[in-house]
């Protein structure tokens, strides 16, 4: 699917509303990972990391390994997490237009012009806002000065994305009903720090299972470590997506 259309969800596409992230020691694992997943789970996810170091073939590989896994055309999160003037955000977004993101995030903290600047440089993608992020608690908050608690936080942040151009919004499980309260239908609502029952933590500090970010109101999920860092990556993929496709 191109950035011109809307997500896939599962009601219509048998897929699991995931995105996979792709955070790969290289682009063969990378690709490895993206054909074991991409039958089962809507987006490939290629995040700031393998950006950096492999660039737009990083997005050429994922979109490949899709192609040869049966699901041509998935969506590709980019996850840059842009933040910079208005100016260089608008240039930095026009020199990824050719990757054809469905998703590249900024962070809403840039402020009004810079989350403008990016929709207006690439229309047809979902300029995606980072709210708060979900490695950051109560404490790290107050001691960074963001006026909290988080999910004031979150939600005032999202209403300022929504209303400078952005289409879709990042926020923990534990503030996604918060803003799905406040923000059009339209507006696709991401969470990571998303966990399967019984999965380790990792670095993530607000979170929820797959199945109750969804009844909160997200739209898709972002998975990486309890998918990618399983022995059977393609199995663990799958037991999410059936717990979601048949909830």
């Amino acid at each position: 699917m191109t950035s011109t259309s809307s997500p896939s969800s599962p009601a219509t596409s048998g897929v699991a509303p995931v995105a996979v992230a792709m955070d790969a020691p290289s682009l063969t694992v990378m690709a490895e990972w993206a054909r074991a997943v991409a039958p089962v789970v809507s987006t490939l996810k290629v995040g700031l990391e393998v950006f950096c170091r492999d660039g737009a073939a990083a997005v050429t590989a994922a979109r490949q390994a899709a192609d040869e896994a049966g699901h041509p055309g998935i969506d590709v999160f980019l996850d840059l997490k842009l933040h910079d003037i208005p100016a260089t955000v608008r240039g930095a977004a026009s020199a990824v237009s050719g990757l054809d993101p469905t998703f590249l995030t900024v962070h809403a903290t840039g402020g009004t012009a810079m989350i403008t600047a990016a929709a207006e440089a690439l229309p047809a993608t979902r300029i995606t806002a980072v709210t708060v992020l979900t490695s950051l608690s109560e404490e790290d908050l107050a001691r960074i000065g963001l006026l909290g608690p988080s999910r004031e936080a979150v939600v005032r942040l999202a209403t300022l994305a929504v209303e400078a151009g952005a289409r879709a919004i990042v926020c923990s499980p534990q503030e996604v009903a918060a803003v799905r309260s406040v923000v059009p239908a339209d507006v696709t609502l991401i969470t990571p720090g998303v966990r399967p029952a019984g999965a380790a933590l990792d670095d993530q500090q607000r979170v929820a299972t797959p199945e109750q970010a969804l009844a909160d109101g997200a739209d898709l999920l972002v998975i990486g470590r309890p998918i990618t860092g399983a022995d059977d990556p393609r199995a663990a993929a799958l037991a999410v997506a059936r717990s979601l496709v048949t909830r």
